[in-house]
């Protein structure tokens, strides 16, 4: 199986023959390789696909794009020709909502997602300002202490933060600014995942994703915090490769 020829995408592990083709997002400050382990667990029940946002690892000297909006236009832009049924994407934090957004992309174009998975943030239709992105670089690295995600050596060692920060900072101004434009709902199943002390979202705010979908809607709560991804990965993914799979029991149907 070869590698994406593009900069937008991570393989990590080969998939069985058939098997459906996920995109993930990672969530803001983050990057491909946060999402290996996801990988690894998934393989080869799923083909998984990683975005690499520019900014970060091998494309550290690219630009960051500080709209999601234009970031979407552009991911999707790059998805098109690899959007083949059946799909899905799942998404984490600013991840969350740009997947949706590349997916109502992709599905007016005429490419249907299969399933979308939204972890650890609200509804695209509730607002989430914010204005960490304002703020000094030490409030910045408070509230990643915060959210947690983000290895406490990094926190400490004034050389990596100098090269982390303008992409943090950056996928901040991104994630605060956003504003939903009402997109369509989309016409597949909808999983949402949280943490149950998670500061940014609680399950009102999750369970709001039922809206932005036709279909299926599913909420599943983990004890944590915003980053309850990492302790319980294990239960998110087979929970993902249930669904891949073609089981909706878990599901409920929207009116």
């Amino acid at each position: 199986m070869s590698a994406p020829a593009t900069p937008w995408l991570r393989r990590f592990h080969p998939a069985a023959t058939g098997a459906v083709r996920l995109f993930v997002f990672p969530h803001a400050g983050g990057n491909a390789s946060f999402f290996h382990p996801f990988s690894a667990r998934l393989a080869p029940r799923a083909e998984v696909l990683v975005v690499q946002y520019p900014g970060r690892q091998e494309r550290y000297n690219e630009p960051c794009v500080e709209d999601l909006h234009e970031l979407a236009d552009t991911v999707a832009a790059e998805l098109t020709g690899w959007a083949e049924e059946p799909f899905a994407l799942f998404g984490h934090s600013m991840g969350a909502t740009l997947a949706f957004e590349v997916g109502s992309r992709l599905r007016a174009a005429g490419a249907r997602p299969s399933a979308l998975f939204v972890s650890g943030r609200r509804a695209p239709s509730i607002p989430a300002p914010g204005s960490v992105h304002l703020a000094s670089d030490e409030k910045l690295i408070a509230d990643m202490r915060l959210l947690g995600g983000t290895d406490s050596r990094m926190l400490e060692n004034p050389e990596l933060l100098a090269a982390i920060l303008p992409a943090v900072r950056s996928d901040y101004v991104a994630t605060e600014t956003y504003r939903y434009r009402g997109a369509p709902p989309l016409d597949c199943p909808v999983t949402a995942f949280i943490g149950d002390v998670d500061p940014r979202v609680d399950a009102p705010m999750a369970r709001a994703w039922a809206t932005h979908t036709t279909d299926a809607f599913a909420l599943h709560e983990f004890g944590g915090g915003h980053f309850f991804l990492v302790p319980h990965l294990d239960a998110v993914v087979e929970t993902v490769a249930h669904t891949l799979s073609g089981g909706r029991k878990a599901f409920t149907r929207n009116s």
